[in-house]
């Protein structure tokens, strides 16, 4: 199987298991604001983007080194199993022993047993996913994810609809549907086998941590992106605002479910193919076909953007639209950027993910703190856009070490330009301005036809292949 069907092959295979997974989270959405208030869901939030924080924290990252060091076969994955879970859970001690001061940092001591187990449950998850799609089981890893959903989502009608536990509801759900998928990819993926005592060596242990350490602050950065925003906006605008602005980041989520499926795949490819001479043209390809699709994908979301928040939340939920789309913007330059730090990853050259981290995280945290106060709740959405252009934009730069990745710039800019317009016209609400909304989307189908028809062309032939 050649590189292009390959990464068709396990983006399809992710498709397949995040698609019905990411659309039970989002069904999700309308039962959270029927049965969690503003307030309650600008908490709940809080906790669940404090994760963010922690996890890569108090593990120093380590799960990043089991996909990139089980992927190498100059080392023993038995080996890097065992020492990841090895500092796993001397984090866990430290956390532990940390316990005063996670109660003067965060606003929920009454729920830190809660989140303690949360903690350490997505950790676990996190390391046994990444071992099993090392190892190339993608189709475990997949079924995972949903058994993960399936479990959420009954869990959320017991505890919620059912119980009416609010907030404790809403984190032992995710306790037990992270522990549930755990226990399946632990059984299922045959993790168990791997399991060896003996092969603690802290030699490795320290390689794999010279590895992922540099990768915490891009893990805090996405936590100065998203917590700091929830942060700024509580202390200015109140955990009501915050509820808003947490709704409003749940559509944006729609495209994120199509990056998380392509990077997943697309993370497998671009570790096999480091060391071709074909992978500039390589990594070129993929990127083109991939921002078209994050494109179109935003600039149908927009089209449609009032229609869902109407369809999907309470009433009192609905003014949230007005943040989503600077938001979608933030996610297409992510995005980008992620594509972008997958080659530092691939290389081996964790420390540049270090150095444009921290730029975007200071750019982010300045716009929060000027726009926020000024402009409200929006401030921090156009903040997040502003930081992930800033990081896109160092490293198409920095990572011509590694690759080059030739941009179509006349496409791209023209693809923007008339997303920006798209957002004009959600925000002037004009008579006619679904129609125009649609054709905006008929322009960018247009500027990008033949990028659309050779992306289409290779999927159908790899398609027919498959089933020949």
């Amino acid at each position: 199987m050649n590189i292009y069907k390959k990464l068709i092959s396990n983006s399809l295979i992710f498709a397949v298991g995040n698609l019905g997974s990411k659309l039970i989270v989002f069904l999700l959405v309308p039962l959270y604001t029927y049965y969690l208030t503003t307030s309650e869901f600008g908490l709940v939030d809080l906790m669940i983007t404090a994760t963010g924080l922690l996890i890569p924290a108090f593990s120093l990252s380590i799960f990043d080194s089991v996909l990139r060091f089980v992927m190498d076969k100059n080392y023993d994955k038995q080996a890097i199993l065992i020492n990841s879970f090895v500092v796993t859970f001397l984090g866990v001690a430290i956390l532990i022993m940390l316990y005063p001061v996670l109660l003067i940092l965060f606003p929920f001591d009454q729920y830190i047993s809660y989140f303690y187990l949360l903690l350490i449950a997505q950790a676990i998850s996190t390391i046994l996913n990444q071992f099993i799609r090392a190892n190339g089981k993608v189709k475990v890893f997949a079924a995972s994810g949903i058994i993960n959903a399936l479990l959420l989502l009954i869990l959320n009608v017991t505890f919620l609809v059912i119980f009416h536990k609010g907030i404790t509801g809403y984190l032992l759900s995710l306790i037990f549907s992270y522990l549930g998928s755990s226990l399946f990819s632990f059984f299922v993926g045959k993790v168990f086998l791997e399991i060896n005592l003996k092969k603690i060596n802290f030699q490795l242990m320290k390689e794999m941590l010279q590895y992922s350490i540099p990768l915490i602050p891009n893990s805090l950065m996405w936590w100065i992106m998203s917590l700091s925003d929830r942060y700024v906006i509580t202390f200015f605008l109140g955990l009501s605002a915050n509820g808003l602005y947490a709704l409003a980041n749940k559509i944006p989520n729609i495209l994120s479910i199509v990056s998380s499926i392509f990077f997943q795949a697309w993370q497998l490819s671009a570790i096999e193919e480091s060391k071709s001479k074909e992978k500039s043209r390589f990594y070129t390809n993929v990127f083109n076909a991939f921002s078209i699709t994050m494109l179109l994908s935003t600039s149908l979301i927009l089209a449609h953007l009032k229609f869902i928040i109407e369809l999907f939340v309470a009433d009192n939920y609905y003014v949230a639209w007005k943040y989503v789309p600077f938001l979608l913007l933030g996610v297409v330059f992510s995005s980008f950027s992620g594509f972008l730090g997958t080659n530092y990853i691939a290389a081996k050259k964790t420390s540049g993910v270090f150095k444009t981290s921290v730029i975007g995280a200071l750019i982010n945290i300045l716009a929060n703190i000027i726009l926020i106060p000024k402009i409200g709740i929006n401030g921090a959405a156009v903040g997040t856009m502003l930081s992930f252009v800033a990081i896109w934009l160092l490293r198409i730069k920095d990572t011509k070490e590694f690759v080059t990745i030739k941009l179509n710039i006349i496409r791209l800019s023209l693809s923007l330009l008339f997303i920006f317009f798209q957002i004009g016209l959600l925000y002037n609400n004009l008579k006619f301005g679904y129609l125009f909304q649609i054709l905006i989307l008929v322009i960018i189908i247009i500027i990008n036809y033949k990028d659309i028809k050779l992306l289409l062309i290779r999927v159908i032939e790899f398609r027919v292949k498959k089933t020949q």
